[in-house]
């Protein structure tokens, strides 16, 4: 089977994420375990699922008979003329069962298409939990190539400054014009604006880190790991995302639910069978007691029922096309990363080839510039070519690295578990399990770490 062979082959690639760095740099695997503990948006979504957690609960406590306790007072007043009036008061107090014994199956199909509900919901949390994590991997090789970026920026400021040097030396002896050293001076001002422009790029980077981390990195960000490992081919990959992506189990459970749904609808014709039991005590302390059976039929409502009938069975055929809408979207999208993920890799093959032509052209025009055979200027466009080669260089290798993780989240498998991060996953079931044999008790929710930190903030703030 595809899946169970491609997860062996990415088992020790996923382990690359944790290997063990010095304490003042800051690894991939660390931004992304801190994005997946801290997301706002993430939790979010994690409520929102527990909210559809309770919709089990409600349709459970339609299986239940309900309890109520009723009262009544009443104090009347009678005339028989003007003059003569008589004041009763009456006063009861009662106990009302009603359990509904048979209703066609409805509230067991609805119990039904609530489960297959969560089981989407639980999928869509992890597709949600996939976009938090290709989040932190773009800002963390965002912010990585802007700090690379300044390095080779202040490497050319320098090399333009011991450019000018020679220029000026060269021009004291006589063998270059004042032309030259304006030249050299011109490049150093542009080589220094450049570098200013590549520090404030660092210092946005910084601020997208941390909204897609949690938190600025805590030092120094290392080399990317290994990537993990994909599919040999576009179609294994595409045929691969059909099988595990979280939006097509997601749009396979939301089919099931609508298709029980309208079952449901249709169940609602059947007869139901209620039973109502009464104990009570009116004035006088006279107690009272009665069973009821009753029974109903639904014969005429103006057409509603099969209205209703009708509309859940067209939600369900929605959301069967939905799902082919969505496959097709996402055998796209990992065709089209796969095919950024190629342009990316043969980028880096050619500015390889551009970075060292361009440096054997520098290293040569440079040795001939002191023979007198070539200007200021030559070796300063020699210079700016490399500076060109490198940058791009950078940039491709980084749009390499991203185009992994997207086709890694495009088929699907951009999550904890297949990177083999050192997080505590977040049970998708501990909520429902407690609630969905709808408790009579409320669950105490407490706030997160995350709320918690929110309040503090806002506290100081002066905001409660």
């Amino acid at each position: 089977m595809i899946v169970s062979k491609f997860s062996r082959r990415v088992a020790a690639t996923a382990l690359a994420l944790v290997l063990a760095l010095p304490a003042s740099a800051e690894s991939l695997a660390d931004a992304l375990i801190h994005a997946y503990e801290s997301s706002p948006s993430l939790e979010q979504q994690r409520f929102l699922l527990q909210a559809t957690d309770e919709d089990v609960a409600i349709a459970v406590s339609a299986l239940r008979p309900t309890v109520d306790f009723q009262s009544n007072y009443t104090k009347s007043t009678s005339f028989v003329d003007f003059s003569n009036r008589s004041t009763s008061t009456t006063g009861s107090l009662s106990l009302v069962l009603d359990y509904t014994i048979a209703d066609g199956g409805q509230r067991s199909l609805r119990i039904a298409a609530a489960k297959e509900a969560v089981l989407a919901a639980r999928f869509e949390l992890i597709q949600f939990e996939q976009g938090v994590l290709l989040d932190a991997v773009s800002a963390y090789l965002n912010l990585r190539l802007a700090v690379l970026t300044v390095d080779v920026r202040e490497s050319n400021v320098r090399l333009i400054n011991q450019q000018l040097s020679a220029a000026r030396d060269r021009f004291e002896v006589g063998e270059v014009t004042r032309t030259d050293v304006a030249v050299a001076q011109s490049r150093l001002a542009t080589a220094r604006s450049l570098l200013a422009a590549a520090r404030g790029e660092v210092d946005v980077q910084r601020e997208a880190y941390r909204l897609a981390v949690g938190r600025y990195p805590s030092g120094s960000l290392s080399s990317p790991p290994s990537l993990p490992e994909l599919p040999n081919t576009v179609e294994r990959a595409q045929q691969l995302a059909l099988q595990v992506h979280p939006l097509i189990s997601a749009g396979q459970h939301d089919i099931t639910a609508f298709t029980l749904l309208a079952d449901a609808r249709a169940a609602d014709r059947l007869p139901t069978v209620g039973v109502r039991g009464t104990v009570g005590r009116s004035t006088g302390e006279v107690d009272t007691g009665s069973v009821s059976l009753s029974g109903s039929i639904p014969i005429y409502n103006g057409g509603r029922l099969s209205a209703l009938q009708r509309q859940a069975t067209a939600q369900a055929n929605a959301s069967r096309s939905q799902l082919g809408q969505t496959s097709r979207e996402i055998v796209e999208t990992v065709g089209r990363s796969w095919a950024q993920l190629q342009v990316a890799r043969a980028q880096i093959t050619a500015t390889r080839q551009g970075v060292r032509s361009a440096q054997l052209a520098f290293d040569g025009f440079r040795e001939e510039a002191l023979l007198g055979a070539r200007t200021t200027l030559d070796v300063l466009d020699a210079e700016q070519e490399l500076l060109d080669a490198r940058t791009d260089l950078l940039q491709a290798e980084s749009d390499a690295q991203l185009a992994v993780y997207v086709v890694l989240s495009s088929i699907g498998l951009l999550t904890t578990d297949h990177l083999g991060l050192s997080v505590e996953r977040y049970d998708l079931s501990a909520y429902y399990n407690a609630v969905s044999n709808a408790p009579r008790s409320p669950l105490t929710v407490r706030p997160s770490a995350q709320g918690n930190r929110l309040d503090s903030v806002l506290s100081r703030f002066g905001r409660n």
